[in-house]
Formats: structure tokens, C-alpha cells, sequence
């Protein structure tokens, strides 16, 4: 959810039209804490699967997805069967957490998805329709259930914008919990990746909590996404993922997963966590199980349900339209194969885009899995330090062109399961093997080869975005420095249309870097400029 600001009013240059007026009230009128409508000045009136069309009759390729509220799209007609049904009934649409038809359908479509080993000693607690409540009513059940307080949290996580669920995100002000280094092999915080990084960030974790003299006593709960989203699309390592498991396990303390994003099929499996076959003892989920209508609960098990009758509430936690729509999606996703769809398409979308990234150096690197996909733009021409340090280099030569500086590889193994964001055995589950890095040089304590990342980029994947609207593709930005641009397309998009989106992509990509090697990185281009 990184905020970039757009640099007109409108992404088809002069033309002007009633949603001008639109996007000059809003403006005006709506609250300065705004994200996604700085950066996509647009008035979407319809849409329909991949596709919205604005009011100035422009249509664009949707892959942000409402943020991954949308695993089947805009306005799918089993949704709007859905919809239509409970309307039609005469049905109450807000029940509180009274026990209704829709309810119970919705409950027992829910637990037939569950991992093994959860779903047949499962309780549910429905929270406000928002991620980060379910976030709250999950950290008070584990410290309900544990009599303790503290929680471990991992670098890098967004869990939400209230309280609670902030002080367990990586971009806290206020350390209210232990954090721990999430594995990645790009940026790994050891400097070396692969399994040989994931191991010392399990052992960090290990030490972390047995050592007496942590300061760190121990935990009510471990809270953790099997792919960090906002976090720059990060995939955890399957070993990794469960030695967090057996650790939390071997010393009571509840795991709790955050599916909010990652779920209903979005990874190429139904849950991120059925990659790895890890069964946590909470899950936290929202967005798609709502099918595009705000939802959430916390699904965890029956043994941690201790909490008193109104512990955890919400006014709006009987939405029937949203179990409804929310029923209908989650069997459609479970009938067609869905989750399988993600993961075959979304390995040929991360093969190409690796391919793409091998002759351009400023793509730093390309991970995900399944359907949540990233780029990491990265800034070669510049010093390590902080980003958007110049350095001098000799005229000509290309920012982002063919044959980077950093050739394949790095330490570590990048094509096993156990890699952060390498490629994975299993398909396409991890970006590619090419890492784009500072020449590396050995570690004299570890015996590792140490490497160093190339600066972020946060101008060029700016620009990156704003050439993709011109182009007609809306995409998201994340990562630590905003420099990771995502795309979280639905479930539904066909084989045509990820090419279309990969087209579009591609060529932002380019034209943004031949506009900053011409301009400068802060004299981009107007996006309605031929």
C-alpha cells in the first residue's frame, strides 16, 4: 500500500470530462491519510472480471484487485447470483452473530477448506469486516488462552492499521513485540539467502526464545504471513515455515497464520500454508472469503477457545451479503481448480518476467507465488547507501537495458523449497535465480559469501506505475522502499489476457527507465505525455 503521488489529473493527457470534477472533490473533501487515489487518479463505473472502465470511458486491466479482495473478479455472476438470492429472500442483512441459514452454509463451506488436522476441531469467531480486527480478536485470544502477553512478530509484516495489529507489523513506532528476521534471499538480513539465510533466521528465532536472557519471556503467540504482501512479496521458505511450526509447537506457543491476502487460492494453493503442510493454530482471514464484500474472522483451535462471551465483538460481523457472496466464491474457487490455475499460470507469468529481468539491470529481482507476484526495481548506477545516491559512470551506460551488471546467482542454493524467494521445486512457486546483487565478497566469521543488494528504487517503480495507467494496467506498489511493483490479478484471468498484462508491464518498465536515464529519476515524465 505504498503511496506515490500521480502527476496529473487525468492518465489520457488533456482530457477533460465530469470525473475531473469527481477526482477534484474527492480531493477537497476526503481525509489527507487517502493511498490508492493518489496514484490512480481514475472514477471506475464499471467493471466486470479483470476489466474497469472509467467515466472518461478509458478501460483498464485490473491487477491490484482491491488490494486481493478479488480472487474472481469484478462482479463475478456466481457472486451476483449470490447477492441477488439473499435480496430476493427477504432475508435480514445484518444479523449480528445471530445463527442464520447463510451463516451456517458459509460456515461449512469455510471448514471444508481448512488445512487437515484444523478443520474437524475448528471454532470460528466472526470480527469486524476488516483483516486488521480479525488481526485484534486473534492477538487477545492467544493471550486470553495463555494467561501471557508478549507476542513474536517478524520484520517486514503488515497485519492491519489499528493498535494492535500495527505493533506487530514491521513499520511499528513503538516496540510492543519481539520481532524476528523474516528470510528472504534478496535482501536477506544475514547477506546471504537461500536455505543457508533461512537457517540462521530459524536459529535466531530458536535462540531468541530459550535464552533466559533474552529479555524476550515467553510469547502468547507467534504471528507471521506465509508470503509478506506489503512487505515487498515475499514468500516464506516451506522447511523454514515449518521449523516455526515444531519451535512454537514444542513450547506452546499458539502459531498464527495470516491469510488475510494469501488465501482462497491466491498462492496456487487453497491456503499459503498448505504449501509448506504446516497447520496453524490460528488463522486470520478476510478479503476474498468475503467475495469482494467486507469480511473476516479467525478460525483456530477449539482447545485456545477460553475467552468469556463478548471478549472479541462487532456490529457489522453478521453480514449476510458478504457470507453469501463469500460462500459462493469460496466453492467456485474449490470446484474449478482455481488455486491449481494460479499456480501453473503464475509460474509461466514469473518465467517470463524473469526472462524480462535478465536483460534489464534494473530489475533487481521477480518472486512470488501463484498470483501474487512481484518485481524489485533496483538502482545499479548508484552507490550503496541511501537510495537515490548518484554515482558516476560513464555516459551511455543504460540504467535499464540489456545485460545487467549483476549476472546471475548468489550464495546460497536458490532452486530448492527451502529458498526465500528463489525459484521453488514445486511450480513457480519462487521468483528467479537470477539475483541481482553487488559483487560479493567472503564472510570471514560464517564462511559465507556475502552480498550486497543494489539500492531500491522507489522513483523508477513510481514512474513504473504511472506508465502502466497510461497503458491501461493498474498495478500496486510495496515493499520496504515502495520499490516493489505487484500485481494480484484474479483468479479468473484468462492465458490471453496475463500476456496483455505482461505486455503492458514490460513496456512501462522500459519506456520509465529510458525516460530516468534521459530525465533524471526526478524529472519524470507526465503520464499523459505521447
Amino acid at each position: 500500500m505504498a503511496v506515490t503521488e500521480s502527476m496529473g489529473q487525468a492518465a489520457s493527457g488533456e482530457t477533460r470530462g465530469p470525473h475531473e470534477g469527481i477526482l477534484r472533490r474527492q480531493s477537497a473533501r476526503e481525509s489527507s491519510a487517502r493511498t490508492y487515489a493518489r496514484a490512480l487518479p481514475i472514477v471506475p463505473v464499471r467493471a466486470r472480471g479483470l476489466t474497469i472502465e472509467g467515466a472518461d470511458g478509458r478501460r483498464y486491466l485490473d491487477c491490484l484487485s482491491g488490494a486481493g479482495t478479488l480472487a474472481l473478479g469484478h462482479n463475478h455472476p456466481v457472486v451476483l447470483e449470490a447477492i441477488r438470492g439473499v435480496l430476493d429472500s427477504g432475508a435480514p442483512l445484518s444479523v449480528l452473530d445471530l445463527a442464520t441459514p447463510v451463516k451456517d452454509a458459509f460456515v461449512t463451506e469455510l471448514f471444508r477448506t481448512l488445512p487437515p488436522g484444523l478443520a474437524d476441531r475448528a471454532r470460528v469467531q466472526f470480527c469486524g469486516p476488516a483483516g486488521t480486527d480479525a488481526v485484534e480478536a486473534a492477538l487477545k485470544l492467544v493471550r486470553a488462552a495463555t494467561g501471557r502477553s508478549g507476542v513474536v512478530a517478524f520484520a517486514g509484516a503488515y497485519h492491519g492499521m489499528t493498535a494492535g495489529a500495527l505493533a506487530v507489523s514491521g513499520g511499528a513506532p513503538d516496540v510492543q513485540v519481539a520481532r524476528l528476521p523474516y528470510p528472504q534471499d534478496y535482501r536477506c538480513p544475514f547477506g546471504i539467502g537461500g536455505p543457508s539465510g533461512a537457517e540462521l533466521a530459524a536459529r535466531w528465532a530458536e535462540s531468541l526464545l530459550d535464552d533466559p536472557k533474552s529479555g524476550v519471556p515467553l510469547p502468547a503467540g507467534m504471528i507471521l504471513e506465509p508470503v509478506q504482501g506489503e512487505g515487498g512479496v515475499i514468500p516464506a521458505p516451506d522447511d523454514w515455515l515449518r521449523r516455526m511450526r515444531r519451535l512454537t509447537a514444542d513450547r506452546s506457543i499458539p502459531l498464527i497464520a495470516d491469510e488475510v491476502q494469501t488465501g482462497v487460492g491466491r498462492t496456487g494453493a487453497f491456503w499459503a500454508v498448505d504449501h509448506s503442510g504446516v497447520t496453524p493454530d490460528v488463522m486470520v482471514l478476510s478479503k476474498a472469503i468475503g467475495g469482494s464484500l467486507p469480511l473476516a474472522v479467525i478460525v483456530y483451535r477449539d482447545d485456545l477457545d477460553t475467552w468469556q462471551p463478548g471478549a472479541h465483538a462487532g456490529t457489522f460481523r453478521g453480514n449476510q451479503l458478504a457470507m453469501a457472496a463469500g460462500t459462493a466464491t469460496l466453492a467456485y474457487v474449490r470446484e474449478n481448480a482455481l488455486a491449481e490455475r494460479a499456480a501453473t499460470l503464475g509460474s509461466r507469468m514469473l518465467t517470463r518476467l524473469a526472462d524480462f529481468g535478465r536483460e534489464h539491470a534494473c530489475v533487481g529481482d521477480v518472486r512470488g507465488r501463484g498470483l501474487m507476484i512481484g518485481i524489485e526495481l533496483v538502482a545499479p548506477e548508484r552507490e550503496h547507501g541511501e537510495p537515490g545516491t548518484p554515482e558516476r559512470r560513464e555516459p551511455g551506460t543504460p540504467a535499464c537495458g540489456g545485460g545487467g551488471p549483476a549476472g546471475p546467482g548468489g550464495a546460497g542454493d536458490l532452486t530448492g523449497a527451502g529458498g526465500g524467494s528463489g525459484a521453488g521445486a514445486d511450480a513457480g512457486s519462487r521468483g528467479v535465480p537470477d539475483t541481482r546483487t553487488a559483487p560479493t565478497a567472503p564472510d570471514a566469521t560464517m564462511g559465507f559469501a556475502a552480498r550486497t543488494p543494489y539500492p531500491p528504487a522507489p522513483g523508477l517503480a513510481a514512474a513504473v506505475q504511472r506508465e502502466c495507467l497510461r497503458r491501461g494496467l493498474i498495478v500496486e506498489l510495496g515493499g520496504r522502499h515502495a520499490s516493489v511493483v505487484r500485481l494480484l490479478p484474479p483468479l479468473t484471468i484468462s492465458d490471453e489476457q496475463a500476456e496483455a498484462v505482461l505486455d503492458r508491464l514490460t513496456d512501462a518498465i522500459t519506456a520509465a527507465a529510458r525516460d530516468q536515464e534521459t530525465h533524471g529519476p526526478h524529472r519524470q515524465r507526465h503520464p499523459g505525455a505521447g
